[in-house]
């Protein structure tokens, strides 16, 4: 494989992260605060080794189009090479003290996982939190669909870049270009975000505070400005907002689209959004009930953090209202599935996604519909539709390997001495890009006390997680290297 291309690639992605970081370096100069410095100083040395790439691997920029394994090559290593550049920030600022904790802070930020290592979020200055959800934000649609929409250079061999990036087990076309299709996304994206900030706005939050909880509901990530995070407000006008924000983020954003285009009678055919609706309805009926008169008096405070909490956990957000480890053990229960199923394909969320789940027990019911009628010819459909058997073994093979990987986790996390509730839900939080699990890690917790190996090894998760799996697995096959 030749490599000089993804190192170009690469390269403009750094820089991209650099120039990004000029919107936090210009609200920490406006605002005084510490963070402009070390905001300047990383952008600084990011754009130098994002210049440097693309000056020494600027000739293999005309070569032929990228090939699929060249596009997942960049995918992987584009996301590693922002999660280090990311972390520069709060090294410099010395927000954290070691490399280990500065990169887990920066690739779950990026990766929309919202675990934090901090344990004083509102002392830390205001432009490292604004890039710290900032990170959410462009890591939600996706860095390098970003890419597609403004490098030209990438041409016909922006397809690959996609079909690694996009999450789900197909890809969304809505444009015969992808860099228009990419650019579609992000205009749906940007334009929700904006309604979002400026219903915070209504609600009393200020601008700061509403900008930086916009970036991390679109993106499903959870980073907060506040140390309680969102039950710091202690408004259920901004509770119910964030909820139908985080709902709508781990819808396909392909619908929404569609919905803006004047095709919003056909949205609800969409079976996995119908499975996503009953799913985060039903949990969330559940889930009141189960916590009315235990831990709220009131049906409609039962019901608000019963749909916050549930939304938030769905979509992977990770956002809190409250700290569901001192809800019953139904209501945690209930969450910790929801863990695995995520958002929707073609969402900003993590986890399986849903239409994976759904085709999964469409796949169970037949099966069993043959044993009892064995001559009976069937097939699995979706959208009226039949599932290719490539699609549904792909799907198998993603649940196998997603398996696999969250009980070697486990296992490692609990060669170290955590607890087994840690263990199982740290590794669950991070390879579905969550945020918050239970035990020492919960809710009301964070991630700082965990060691410095099993902060890598999440980091890892986290990373997995945001690329499905496939993208970052193949760089290890041998057979992927050779030409």
């Amino acid at each position: 494989m030749r490599l000089g291309r993804p190192l170009f690639v690469v390269g403009a992605i750094i820089c991209c992260v650099g120039l990004s970081m000029v919107f936090p370096l210009l609200w920490g100069l406006a605002r005084g605060d510490a963070g402009a410095l070390p905001m300047l100083e990383a952008m600084t040395m990011t754009l130098l080794l994002g210049a440097a790439l693309l000056l020494v691997f600027r000739r293999a920029s005309t070569d032929a189009p990228l090939n699929h394994r060249e596009g997942m090559a960049i995918v992987s290593l584009g996301w590693l090479a922002a999660g280090v550049c990311g972390a520069l920030p709060y090294l410099f600022g010395g927000v954290c003290a070691t490399v280990t904790d500065a990169v887990f802070e920066s690739v779950s930020g990026f990766t929309t996982t919202g675990a934090s290592i901090l344990t004083d979020i509102e002392a830390v200055p205001e432009s490292l939190l604004l890039w710290r959800s900032l990170t959410h934000w462009l890591g939600g649609m996706g860095i390098i669909v970003l890419s597609l929409a403004i490098l030209p250079f990438l041409g016909v061999g922006g397809m690959q870049l996609y079909k690694a990036e996009a999450p789900g087990p197909t890809p969304d076309k809505l444009k015969p270009r992808i860099k228009d299709t990419a650019a579609i996304l992000w205009k749906v994206y940007v334009g929700l975000s904006v309604v979002q900030c400026l219903l915070l706005l209504l609600g009393g939050m200020s601008l700061f505070d509403a900008l930086c909880h916009t970036f991390g509901t679109m993106a499903t990530g959870g980073f907060s400005t506040r140390n309680s995070s969102v039950a710091a407000y202690d408004s259920p006008y901004i509770y119910w907002v964030i909820t139908c924000f985080m709902f709508l983020a781990g819808v396909n954003f392909s619908l929404h689209y569609r919905i803006l285009s004047g095709h919003a009678r056909d949205v609800w055919k969409d079976g996995e959004l119908r499975f996503y609706c009953i799913v985060v309805a039903g949990s969330t009926l559940f889930i009141a009930w189960n916590i009315l008169g235990r831990q709220y008096d009131n049906p409609l405070d039962a019901l608000t953090h019963s749909a916050f909490q549930v939304s938030s956990i769905a979509t992977t957000t990770g956002f809190a209202t409250a700290d569901f480890e001192q809800w019953p053990a139904f209501s945690q229960l209930l969450l910790v599935l929801l863990m695995f199923m995520g958002g929707c394909a073609g969402s900003t969320g993590g986890g399986m996604k849903g239409v994976r789940l759904l085709l999964m027990l469409k796949h169970c019911s037949m099966e069993l519909i043959r044993l009892v009628h064995p001559r009976a010819v069937r097939h699995v459909k979706l959208g009226g539709r039949n599932v290719p058997a490539e699609v549904l073994s792909g799907i198998w093979g993603f649940f196998g390997l997603y398996m696999l990987c969250y009980v070697v986790t486990s296992l490692a996390l609990a060669a170290m001495d955590l607890d087994i509730v840690t263990s199982f839900t740290a590794t669950l939080a991070c390879i579905s890009n969550i945020g918050p699990g239970l035990g020492t890690v919960g809710p009301a917790e964070n991630f700082f006390h965990l060691p410095a190996a099993a902060k890598v090894l999440l980091t890892w998760c986290m990373l997995l997680g945001r690329l499905e799996l496939y993208t970052v697995l193949i760089l290890f096959v041998p057979e992927f290297w050779r030409k």
